[in-house]
């Protein structure tokens, strides 16, 4: 009689539990992987919404940062009319200084006519430096002149800056227009609360045909960009910041790279929860006004007073 043998047991298959750490992992990669596709996208898209801009600002060196003040850059922002030429004169000369350790932002706005010493060349308004020695003549005549570093600069031309303000802000900026405005802006803004479309805004930051004249204008401008910081802060501008980045790579003219103009973006929406703080040069009984023939009509200041109006402002 032949034996039987039986044959090994067949082990039960155990079911593998889910991971929740796995699980986690794979949602956060695939998130990952998604927003920078979308970012990408986004950014391409902004890019190819405009075309390039036509600025030619020069070489450019900027000052080096304070190892005591690491966290502060002051950046030169200049806004020009561009007729296609490259030589253009700046409407708009700031100066922001960003903390961004403390959270800071101070504004200073510098006014056009004032009569300045631009290194290499006869006195002139300063809105003349940029014409006659690009960015870097805007930038060497105001730290020179008022002993403030600049660190990187930022140019946009007008009709550009209506391109970025529709772009980050599809349904317009709210400001209080406090009279009715339309001669020499091309648009017709009346009294009150209003959301400003990119043209609007442009024509409000601009209109100087009243009593206040250029003063008044420089606090418009002022005006402008507190409220564009505000808005930016929305929830919403976070999915929009790599679209921006692409308008801003094609629109503005500036000393940074693509990737940190993106990161400052981030870091704007994410952080720069302060308020900007903001002043004008030349300060309140500081200035005086005056006419040469190669000149025509310009402000003359007082460099010691609005040194130390600036220093004390920038380190408050």
């Amino acid at each position: 009689m032949s034996e039987q043998y039986e044959g090994p047991i067949p082990k039960r298959r155990r079911r593998k539990k889910l991971r929740k750490g796995r699980v986690l992992v794979t949602l956060l990669l695939v998130g990952f992987v998604g927003t920078g596709l979308f970012s990408s996208y986004q950014y391409v898209a902004g890019k190819r919404a405009v075309s390039k801009n036509a600025i030619e600002p020069g070489d450019f060196e900027g000052d080096l940062l304070d190892p005591s003040e690491s966290s502060v850059e002051n950046y030169l922002l200049l806004g020009v009319d561009d007729d296609g030429s490259g030589k253009s004169r700046t409407d708009t000369m700031m100066v922001l200084s960003w903390d961004k350790q403390a959270h800071k932002m101070k504004l200073i706005s510098f006014m056009r006519d004032i009569y300045a010493d631009i290194p290499g060349y006869k006195s002139y308004k300063l809105n003349t430096a940029y014409y006659l020695g690009g960015v870097q003549s805007a930038k060497d005549t105001i730290t020179g002149m008022f002993n403030l570093p600049i660190h990187h600069y930022a140019i946009v031309d007008f009709d550009n800056f209506e391109t970025i303000a529709d772009t980050a802000f599809p349904d317009g900026v709210e400001i209080n227009v406090k009279k009715e405005m339309s001669e020499k802006i091309g648009v017709t803004l009346l009294p009150g609360v209003r959301n400003l479309n990119g043209k609007e805004l442009l024509g409000y930051a601009r209109f100087r045909a009243d009593a206040e004249g250029d003063f008044g204008r420089v606090q418009r401008q002022q005006e402008v960009l507190a409220a564009v910081k505000k808005q930016a802060m929305s929830p919403g501008m976070i999915f929009r910041a790599p679209k921006i980045a692409g308008v801003f790579a094609q629109t503005v003219e500036t000393d940074l790279s693509s990737k940190e103009e993106l990161s400052r973006i981030l870091s704007l929406l994410v952080k720069g929860g302060a308020e900007i703080e903001a002043m004008t040069v030349p300060v309140k009984g500081s200035y005086s006004f005056n006419n040469y023939q190669h000149a025509g009509s310009v402000i003359e200041v007082n460099l010691e007073k609005n040194q130390e109006a600036i220093r004390s402002f920038v380190s408050n």
